[in-house]
């Protein structure tokens, strides 16, 4: 997600589907108590997750 892929890129490489990955992301963000995903970019760098 930060290397500015999009959902089905990153599905791919993780073999799963655009939608599991789109779940995933969205549940990150619930979890980081953020709302959109550069947001959940800037709290993975703070807190050292990427």
């Amino acid at each position: 997600m930060l290397a500015g892929l999009t959902d089905e890129a990153v599905a791919h490489q993780l073999q799963l589907s655009a939608r599991s990955v789109q779940r995933r992301i969205r549940a990150l963000m619930d979890r980081a108590g953020v709302t959109t995903r550069t947001q959940l970019g800037r709290q993975a760098r703070h807190h050292g997750w990427a």
